[in-house]
Parts: C-alpha cells; sequence; structure tokens
C-alpha cells in the first residue's frame, strides 16, 4: 500500500481501534488488550498530535501522549513519547520511512524501543514495539497491535 502521497503522517492522523498482544516483560503482565488512537494535526499542520489508551480486562492499562513532526528531508521524522510508565524523553526519537514502514528508534536509561507502523490496507495498520536492553544487538518484541479506522 503506498500511503506517501506527500506526508505519511497524514495516514495515521484520525480515529484508530485494534486489538493487541502485550509481552509479558519486566513492566508488568503480559496477555490481550484493545488500544485506541486518537490522532489529530495542530500548529497549522506541522504536528500530529497522538493520544493512545490500553485497555486490559475493562481496565485503563496504559496512557500515553506522543507528538510526532516531520524532519527537514524529505521521510525523516521525529517522535516525542510520554507514557503513564514515567518515560519523559530527553530527546527526540529519530524516525524514517522506508517506503513501506515508519520506524522510530527511541532511547532511554530503560533501554531502546523500536516503534515500526505498517500500512496492511487502506484503513488498517499495524504497530510492533520492541525493546533493547543491549544498545541494539538483541530486541525482544514488547507488542503487537492492528489498528483500524474508525472515523465517523
Amino acid at each position: 500500500m503506498d500511503v506517501l502521497e506527500g506526508n505519511v503522517l497524514d495516514a495515521l492522523a484520525g480515529e484508530w481501534v485494534g486489538d493487541e498482544t502485550i509481552a509479558t516483560t519486566r513492566w508488568g503482565q503480559g496477555g490481550p488488550a484493545i488500544g485506541s488512537v486518537s490522532a489529530r494535526f495542530d500548529l497549522g499542520g506541522k504536528v500530529l498530535l497522538l493520544d493512545y489508551r490500553e485497555e486490559r480486562d475493562g481496565r485503563l492499562a496504559l496512557q500515553a501522549h506522543a507528538v510526532l513532526v516531520s524532519g527537514q528531508e524529505p521521510g525523516e521524522y521525529a517522535l516525542y513519547w510520554f507514557d503513564s510508565y514515567g518515560f519523559t524523553p530527553a530527546q527526540p526519537a529519530t524516525g524514517h520511512w522506508d517506503g513501506k514502514r515508519l520506524v522510530f528508534l527511541r532511547s532511554s536509561q530503560r533501554g531502546q524501543t523500536r516503534h515500526i507502523y505498517e500500512w496492511v490496507v487502506d484503513g488498517v495498520y499495524r504497530l510492533v514495539l520492541e525493546s533493547s536492553f543491549d544498545g541494539g544487538v538483541n530486541w525482544e518484541r514488547v507488542m503487537e497491535g492492528e489498528y483500524r479506522r474508525v472515523d465517523v
């Protein structure tokens, strides 16, 4: 699917809901979840504000607020990620569009996390989060979700 007709962030704008599989990690027990995403442009269309909610067993488990920005060069992006686990970015995660996927790499004292957004079909995307605790030598899947557009 060719989502890059200008700015790939356009494809993420809207309301989304999806089924997720959460891995057991040092932050908690794994299992199924339902994720919802609300993403809208602000500041004159310069940034995409993304709000995320994860529910497990009918209860709110994780919330995140992200700010996504197009870079100066085509295909370059930045991600600022804040979550209810207490993550506060010291610097933005760098990102790039490889023609099929939008990939960000966040680094912190907690290790590295890779966000991989991949479009499945029109109105459906997959997000995979992977973490590394050894400088990117080994990666473990933390979460995978598939989201469908629910805009009214």
